[in-house]
């Protein structure tokens, strides 16, 4: 049943967002910031409501609809270039590509008030949050060895960073996300199969980002790395 809290929850989460994008917009016009890095400022900022989403609404159905109606903010930024703290040299439609991935996890994994998978959902949205923007920095910045899939050009060192920083995002998530407040009703994972999960799902993530052209990672990482950790869990 939808309650107030749930339109209490809508319009805090469009006034983060909101926010988000301001202080992406003043660290790029006013403090001098460079477009990669407020980009990857909002990109963070972003993935991390999903636990704000998580805190704030009690049915999935109102959860998601920030997300779906930012796929239609976002193409619309995207398009016409409105904010300059998400435009770069390469811009893509990445942006678009993680709310529709956000938008069909959360549709498929989050039922709160039953048998809840959405620890799932959240684990293979935190490796496009962190493991891809950490892996973007430090390879554009620090990668030497360089290798070419198609149109992707990445770097080992990039690569590197998405593996080990995935690992520890999809443990951290499957560890303690699991019976909490924020997730009450999901059941723990064993210690192997949280070791092993957490390995494996960030070894085929890291293949499909390197694979992954023109931005389409932001859609392809969080469903593959959802998708294996779902199968694994559910053996």
């Amino acid at each position: 049943m939808i309650t107030s809290y749930d339109f209490i929850g809508l319009g805090i989460s469009y006034a983060y967002a909101a926010t988000l994008l301001l202080v992406g917009e003043v660290l790029q016009r006013v403090v001098g910031i460079k477009p990669d890095l407020t980009r990857k400022f909002v990109h963070i900022g972003a993935g991390m409501w999903i636990f704000g989403i998580l805190l704030l609404f009690n049915t999935w159905q109102i959860g998601i609809v920030p997300f779906v109606s930012f796929i239609f903010v976002n193409f619309i930024l995207y398009r016409y270039k409105v904010i300059r703290a998400l435009d770069s040299s390469n811009t893509s439609p990445g942006t678009v590509y993680f709310t529709i991935s956000v938008t069909l996890l959360f549709a498929v994994f989050w039922r709160p008030l039953t048998f809840d998978q959405v620890p799932i959902a959240v684990a293979g949205l935190m490796v496009m949050t962190w493991g891809d923007a950490l892996a973007a920095l430090i390879g554009k910045h620090y990668g030497k060895h360089k290798y070419q899939f198609g149109q992707s050009i990445k770097s080992l060192e990039g690569s590197a960073v998405m593996f080990v920083v995935s690992t520890i995002v999809i443990f951290i998530v499957l560890k303690f996300l699991p019976g909490s407040l924020l997730s009450p009703n999901s059941l723990q994972w064993e210690m192997w199969k949280l070791v092993f999960v957490s390995l494996l799902s960030a070894g085929v993530a890291t293949v499909v980002e390197a694979i992954s052209p023109y931005g389409t990672d932001n859609l392809t990482v969080p469903l593959v790395a959802a998708g294996v950790i779902g199968i694994i869990g559910n053996v």
